[in-house]
């Protein structure tokens, strides 16, 4: 069916060890027969993410990317098991089936997770999905509701507590963030001291408050139901969740949204179909969340900028690795571009 998410041809350089693979998972209980189909997933800027096809049974594996990675990024076994702990109380989680910590199948730790048949909203919705603006509104809710009802979730009875530091996340990740910024410079990319600078001024007194946050909550992380597109049956991407201050899960989901009326260059760069009639724009997915969450929300003007700024740095940290010669994908050539182009966005919002 067209509407459901493909996985493609396996990049070069990114092929699986099938044998070996199969060998684990069937150890690991599974009792898979045959030789699969590999397939690979669009993306791939950070976990590479497979489908295995065995003539009865389709699973999803995720390990990390090939080359360099940061110190405490891509802990393929730390996204595992807060999946397993997520599962019960979250229904959007997909079910973990088995993790390997054994370097030797394929040099690193990989898991491998049940298959949740359904349509990703990529950059835009396919062809054969026509929704009306209300339609596209109703939508647009789901997916914000998803993340509400994750931060609602009591962290601690769910035993995800040890998952994070807690109180001081705001300054935690500003901190960190302005390291990375340092780190990932190239003699080409925009210098972010300014805002850095600015952030350091205008944070908030303390944490909105503490609960469970995803860290990457965008369409394209979500799974809708092939026979009713506007349910969400599932969320994925669970690399970068962590206990911290839910309003920069918000603040990191706004990053992305690029609205109808935004510039030329920011909807050229969307990864989400979040520009089209009836999607909420940017102001009003914070007033819809803020009622909802019951947070009055003073310092909305941060949130957004440390999340353009996170994002800056996450693309630039790729390009990094790219201009270094640790990658190879030639989509990540022109991500400075992409940098340079959010430093200046967001030289704008604080102006």
């Amino acid at each position: 069916m067209e509407l459901l998410d493909q996985a493609g041809k396996v990049r070069a350089g990114e092929e699986l060890p099938v044998a070996a693979v199969t060998a684990f998972l069937n150890q690991a209980g599974l009792d898979l027969h045959g030789v699969p189909q590999l397939t690979q997933f669009p993306g791939g800027a950070s976990n590479l993410t497979y489908l295995l096809e065995y003539p009865d049974r389709a699973l999803i594996l995720r390990r990390p990317p090939i080359g360099h990675k940061a110190k405490s990024a891509h802990d393929m076994l730390r996204e595992a098991r807060l999946m397993e702990a997520l599962y019960p109380v979250y229904p959007w989680v997909p079910k973990v089936l088995a993790m390997c910590d054994d370097a030797n199948i394929m040099g690193c730790d990989f898991y491998v997770m049940e298959r949740i048949h359904g349509i990703i909203p990529r950059k835009n919705l396919p062809d054969a999905l026509q929704l009306s603006p209300s339609q596209v509104k109703t939508l647009c809710l789901n997916v914000i509701d998803k993340m509400i009802a994750l931060h609602q979730i009591d962290y601690q009875t769910a035993g995800l507590q040890g998952l994070g530091r807690g109180a001081g996340y705001v300054q935690r990740q500003l901190s960190g963030w302005a390291e990375r910024a340092l780190q990932a410079k190239t003699e080409n990319s925009a210098d972010f001291s300014e805002i850095v600078a600015w952030l350091e001024q205008n944070k908030p007194p303390h944490d909105a408050a503490t609960c469970l946050i995803h860290n990457d909550f965008r369409f394209d992380n979500v799974v809708l139901n092939p026979d009713n597109p506007l349910e969400v049956i599932g969320v994925l991407d669970w690399e970068m969740a962590t206990i911290g201050d839910p309003l920069m899960d918000l603040g990191n989901t706004l990053a992305y949204w690029a609205q109808s009326d935004d510039d030329p260059i920011f909807l050229g760069m969307r990864r989400q179909p979040t520009h089209l009639p009836g999607m909420l724009t940017r102001a009003e997915v914070v007033a819809y969340y803020s009622e909802k969450m019951g947070f009055e929300n003073n310092h909305s003007q941060f949130y957004v900028v440390f999340g353009l700024f996170r994002l800056a740095i996450i693309i630039q940290q790729i390009y990094y690795r790219f201009h270094h010669g640790q990658t190879s994908n030639p989509q990540f050539a022109g991500f400075v571009t992409m940098t340079n182009y959010m430093h200046q966005r967001c030289l704008r919002l604080i102006a």
